[in-house]
């Protein structure tokens, strides 16, 4: 990689870490919103809706994608792109088995009566859980478009620096979702 293409990736890596800047601040919002609102002073609560065994499964997939990514991205550097493809793959399949779960969660919350308008807890839980969802189903996309680029052979140096960015991305992802089992569900599992 040149000179010039490590500056324009180096404006990129920092453009996308003040991105990551605002959608910290924006999770940052929803968690005090849930907090203010949690629990209704109304039925449902979020002891009675919540099922410890979904929450332990999904979080499984989605804590266990971010190793496989980075197995992948150490397989990048060491040229083992078998391994690459492998990580990357996997990850992908979790994330997918993860938004599954939502989706089922989700689903089961509405059918039992418990949309967004039953209460100021289930709407402020569908917004927060529901928006770190529609980040995993970016991901999922993202990861399609890297596999696009993979097999078109860009240059090498072009997808190491994309996959570098995607991977903070979804380390992110999955720090959200540390936050949210520690805030949203947490609490009232125990």
């Amino acid at each position: 990689m040149n000179r010039e293409e490590q500056y324009l990736f180096q404006d990129k890596k920092m453009g996308f870490f003040i991105y990551l800047g605002v959608e910290a601040i924006m999770f940052a919002v929803l968690f005090a919103t849930y907090l203010i609102f949690t629990p209704a002073s109304s039925s449902p609560y979020p002891s009675e809706i919540f099922e410890a065994r979904i929450v332990i499964l999904s979080s499984t997939f989605l804590l266990s994608s971010s190793g496989t990514l980075w197995l992948g991205e150490r397989a990048l550097k060491k040229g083992k792109d078998a391994l690459l493809l492998t990580g990357l793959g996997i990850t992908m399949l979790f994330a997918i088995i993860f938004l599954c779960f939502e989706v089922y969660e989700f689903t089961t919350f509405v059918m039992e009566g418990h949309g967004m308008s039953a209460n100021v807890f289930m709407s402020s839980y569908y917004v927060l859980v529901g928006l770190h969802a529609a980040h995993v189903l970016f991901g999922i996309g993202w990861m399609a478009i890297l596999f696009v680029q993979y097999f078109r052979q860009i240059p090498r140096s072009l997808f190491t620096e994309k996959l570098l960015i995607f991977s903070y991305y979804w380390h992110f992802v999955d720090i959200v979702w540390v936050f949210i089992i520690g805030i949203v569900y947490v609490p009232y599992l125990l």
